[in-house]
């Protein structure tokens, strides 16, 4: 009978530890997307840019928790073509903008994840761009295998401060917005 006991208090222990333990489920990089929009007065650009790694970690069928790099050097604007293109994406890559040769990566982390419906979370996460970390929000809706998201990012946080009418006066209609914005779907 005493066996019978530890035997059952030893199955309950495992099961309650394989209900409460982690998994990582990776990301596929190559099939889960990033895409931008940055507006200035006299218009807007959009683009992408791609993950270089990624993971979501559940309990249960809750996300836990996250964790995502982002290739800096394959950020490109798609709304242009050409030389045009070639200009702007070099812009964006140069210390005015993403520093791409000495910032290669940025990283998101998630800090807090709260539940607001089936499937749907409120997170905080920290961003860092350019080496400055600074906390963003966002809801993240899980359905199967894909997760989505959609917030702006404010860039001045991360010194990108070009062209930005916060910092500088008189540019008219080559002012450019602090926030860009993102669009996120991912695969897993």
């Amino acid at each position: 009978m005493k066996n019978l006991k530890t035997i059952a208090l030893a199955l309950v222990v495992a099961f309650s530890s394989v209900a409460v333990s982690a998994q990582s489920k990776k990301i596929d990089a190559s099939k889960s997307t990033i895409n931008w929009v940055g507006k200035k007065v006299t218009g807007k650009h959009n683009g992408t840019v791609n993950f270089k790694e990624g993971q979501l970690i559940f309990k249960g069928n809750n996300v836990a928790g996250g964790s995502f790099t982002v290739d800096m050097t394959s950020l490109t604007a798609t709304d242009l073509s050409g030389e045009y293109q070639g200009k702007l994406n070099g812009h964006l890559k140069s210390e005015d903008f993403f520093g791409t040769e000495k910032f290669p990566t940025s990283n998101l982390v998630f800090k807090k994840i709260a539940t607001k419906a089936n499937g749907v979370y409120s997170v905080t996460a920290d961003l860092t761009i350019k080496g400055k970390t600074n906390p963003v929000n966002f809801d993240l809706t899980v359905k199967g295998n894909t997760a989505t998201t959609k917030f702006n990012v404010d860039r001045t946080k991360y010194d990108i401060k070009y062209g930005s009418g916060s910092f500088f006066d008189n540019l008219g209609d080559k002012a450019i917005s602090d926030e860009f914005e993102l669009e996120v779907a991912l695969q897993f």
